[in-house]
């Protein structure tokens, strides 16, 4: 099982940081190097640019793949379906315009030019919207293109408009948003093992924001405690070992970080003590 990943840029550490996080450790995997094995010797590492790996994972060069959608979106592939929302790598695709300029609307474009990285992906959006434009494609410095009359708008990424606003411009309407998704060519999304890849990295974000809590309960506070832990599905109650009689039960809950704070100050008020919290690493819902 070979698994596309970018080799450098914003999306690389996080990706592997991902993979590292769900048990795939990569072993020698040193830069520069097309390939890097894994602990799990049936799964190994492709690195590639991120706007290569839909065609990487189309062709069979790899099976599974992890880049943005957009760059999917743009190569449409169509034997490469989503499989998992990597919840990293969010930016929007927008269609933006000089602030000074005639184009406020989607309808000001319908005899004008446009220029993008992403043709495919512009002509999809103006096909629904029933404007057609000259799509012009650059590689790079697209914010300029307006300013050297080569587009009268652009389609481009942004993720906090800061370059789009210094170099005035202003947007006016979103045309994707996107974030890194892990991908799997068609035939071998039933693959075991890639079902195993697909369920390791979902068993880390879904951990993502979640703590483990455990105290002793007394049995008669056992329902109020109950009442105020926010846990998926109820918490597990369990006898103490070598209890010595004092009528308590062990309680363990997963619970989101953010109402942490709140539940041990409760769940002490109802009677709880030794209370513990502790990071998830995975969790498998």
């Amino acid at each position: 099982m070979r698994i596309a990943v970018p080799n450098k840029g914003r999306l690389h550490e996080p990706a592997i940081e991902l993979l590292e996080r769900a048990g795939l450790h990569v072993v020698d995997g040193a830069d520069r190097k097309l390939y890097a094995d894994t602990v799990d010797p049936d799964v190994t590492l492709l690195f590639a640019r991120a706007a290569d790996i839909p065609e990487y994972v189309s062709d069979g060069a790899a099976d599974l793949g992890i880049t943005g959608l957009d760059q999917v979106r743009e190569a449409e592939p169509g034997n490469v379906v989503e499989r998992l929302d990597l919840e990293f790598g969010r930016c929007r695709l927008v269609l933006a315009a000089p602030n000074d300029g005639p184009v406020e609307s989607v309808a000001d474009l319908a005899d004008g030019k446009v220029a993008t990285e992403f043709p495919n992906v512009a002509r999809n959006y103006f096909a629904e919207t029933g404007v057609s434009p000259d799509i012009v494609e650059v590689t790079g410095a697209t914010e300029l293109t307006p300013h050297v009359d080569m587009a009268d708008a652009i389609i481009d990424i942004t993720s906090t408009g800061t370059t789009l606003r210094v170099n005035n411009l202003g947007i006016i309407d979103e045309v994707l948003q996107s974030s890194v998704y892990l991908f799997a060519r068609d035939d071998a999304v039933d693959d075991p093992k890639a079902q195993q890849v697909e369920t390791a990295l979902e068993s880390v974000l879904s951990a993502d924001g979640k703590r483990y809590l455990m105290m002793n309960v007394p049995q008669e506070s056992l329902d109020a405690v109950r009442d105020v832990i926010p846990g998926m599905g109820g918490p597990t109650v369990m006898d103490i070992a070598d209890d010595d009689g004092n009528g308590k039960v062990a309680v363990h809950a997963v619970v989101d970080e953010r109402d942490v704070f709140e539940t041990i100050t409760e769940v002490k008020r109802e009677g709880a003590s030794d209370i513990l919290v502790t990071e998830i690493e995975r969790l498998v819902e």
